[in-house]
């Protein structure tokens, strides 16, 4: 077989291998949506829960069958939280694997490079502080603004400290994310006692306010981000060589780098302020799914969105059900397994 051959024929594998897996995945993640809201202090079963949904989308398909308590448990209090899940493990997942792109880091991750931080930090400030002058978008606008301020921060940090290289940028990351947190701190000190306590519960990170009305904003910045990123498949793929590499591709890789990571704060900003802080999540799911497909991120991407959206259902249905019926703050469950892991990456691959 001659050489062009071969690679048509891997080309080809490797595509019937990304719909295998692709399809794996989506209905792993179906499965998964279905657990989520059928298991809790009040159990649901699946039957109900499908049948509920299926009645609300198309009103009369579905004989009712089931109390009204059941119906408000499943539509109103555990769908849009599993979905909400799947939005930020999706967004955070995505985020994870681009920054490890173009810093090319393998512990790059919103959460060190301190994007989380400077999101909760702007809103702790529009909570606590300033007020919803401007309804429901005044919380995920300041922890975007707060979550690029913190990026522009680290760059010019690292710059600053001659920290350019890939592998000093995460420890720039950590210093700021350390500098911000006590920032936000200091807000919660300054803020109402009583609407501090409900704050700082929240920064633990958790899905349990997730309402249909808040579901509009994680989803449009999920599709619009993620369209950038998708289209930019070949110019993370150059990153992840070398800045020279990429600029003899003709990337601009200054300018890119920057867009990425502000990309990436508008993602991680908004999912910040509908869910407080969930870590490690963009540093362990692009690793296992590269171990999966390799590391192209036209498969990267796609892979990490529902990878991310399945490991954070999963990590939700734990923390409501491990102590039941009190909720664990799933950022617990999530630091947890996430420093087990970076201990791991560690080991695997030393910075």
């Amino acid at each position: 077989m001659e050489p062009a051959d071969r690679q048509i024929t891997a080309r080809a594998t490797q595509a019937v291998k990304l719909r295998v897996t692709l399809g794996a995945a989506l209905a792993a993640l179906f499965v998964s949506v279905s657990v989520a809201v059928s298991v809790g202090a009040v159990s649901v079963p699946l039957h109900t829960v499908w049948g509920i949904i299926a009645n609300k989308m198309i009103p009369g398909l579905v004989t009712p069958d089931w109390s009204a308590g059941r119906e408000a448990i499943v539509w109103d209090i555990r769908l849009p939280r599993a979905i909400l899940a799947c939005f930020v493990g999706a967004g955070l997942a995505v985020v994870g694997a681009s920054l490890q792109a173009v810093t090319r880091n393998p512990l790059a991750d919103p959460h060190l490079l301190g994007i989380s931080s400077g999101g909760a930090f702007g809103a702790i400030l529009a909570l606590l502080h300033t007020g919803l002058f401007l309804g429901l978008l005044t919380v995920p606008l300041f922890a975007f603004l707060g979550a690029l301020g913190a990026t522009l921060i680290v760059l010019g940090v690292s710059q600053f400290a001659g920290a350019t290289s890939a592998d000093r940028l995460v420890l720039a990351g950590v210093a700021v994310s350390f500098i911000v947190m006590s920032a936000a701190n200091v807000l919660i000190f300054l803020g109402d006692p009583r609407a501090a306590h409900t704050v700082v519960f929240w920064m633990l990170g958790g899905l349990g306010l997730a309402q249909w009305s808040h579901l509009a904003y994680p989803l449009i910045i999920l599709i619009v981000c993620g369209a950038y990123f998708a289209v930019n498949t070949r110019n993370l793929n150059a990153m992840t060589i070398g800045d020279e590499t990429a600029a003899t591709l003709g990337i601009a890789v200054g300018r890119f780098r920057l867009t990425v990571f502000a990309v990436g704060a508008l993602i991680t900003g908004v999912m910040v302020a509908f869910s407080g802080i969930i870590g490690f999540v963009g540093l362990m799911i692009p690793h296992i799914v590269r171990l999966i497909v390799g590391g192209d991120y036209a498969r990267v991407l796609p892979v990490s969105f529902l990878v991310g959206a399945i490991f954070l259902v999963w990590a939700d249905i734990f923390a409501r059900t491990v102590m039941a019926p009190d909720d664990i703050p799933i950022g617990i469950v999530t630091g947890l397994i996430g420093g087990v892991f970076f201990i791991w990456l560690l080991r695997r691959k030393p910075v």
